[in-house]
């Protein structure tokens, strides 16, 4: 007498199964990876949630962003750095398309690359006063390429002489 192997089948008898609906097992992936995404996210001292703006965009809408923390970008106007050692501060102006925003940072050192005289884009990171004034937590230059290409073809610095020279002193105003 021969004995009749039943077949095999490729679904899992229910005994097999781990109870849990597959809608269910990839919702539960999609959590975790949202999760991870969020923790990044915060982790990253909160400057993810930090807006960009332009200073055309800034200037005249200080009631609007209220303490809001914000990156404005603009050129660095030329002459308008000045410092000032105790208690240390920088002041200087920001530029885009004909609007000037002025600009307190109260740090005592900023990038090497941070020169008056150069031309060059600017990013400040913090939170726009009432007045207008923007007072950045954070400064970050950024230079145009071509003065590295130049110096690599051996040619001279355009801002070696202004940047040897110390930026003029704050003026003292008014109720500062």
């Amino acid at each position: 007498m021969t004995e009749e192997i039943p077949p095999v089948s490729s679904v899992p008898a229910e005994e097999e199964r781990s109870g849990l609906p597959g809608w269910l097992k990839v919702g539960g992936v999609l959590t975790l990876l949202l999760a991870g995404v969020g923790f990044l996210l915060m982790g990253s001292g909160g400057d993810a949630f930090v807006y960009s703006k332009l200073v055309s965009e800034v200037v005249g809408h200080e009631a609007e962003l209220g303490d809001q923390q914000l990156r404005v970008e603009g050129k660095l106007t030329q002459g308008s750095v000045r410092f000032r050692e105790d208690p240390c501060e920088w002041r200087f102006s920001l530029q885009k398309e004909g609007v000037v925003m002025p600009v307190r940072f109260s740090e005592c050192v900023v990038p090497d690359t941070f020169r008056d005289n150069m031309g060059i884009s600017v990013t400040v990171q913090g939170r726009v006063n009432p007045d207008g004034t923007f007072i950045a937590s954070e400064v970050v230059p950024r230079c145009p390429s071509k003065y590295e290409e130049a110096r690599d073809r051996g040619e001279a610095s355009p801002h070696a002489e202004a940047s040897a020279a110390p930026p003029p002193p704050i003026e003292d105003e008014p109720g500062t």
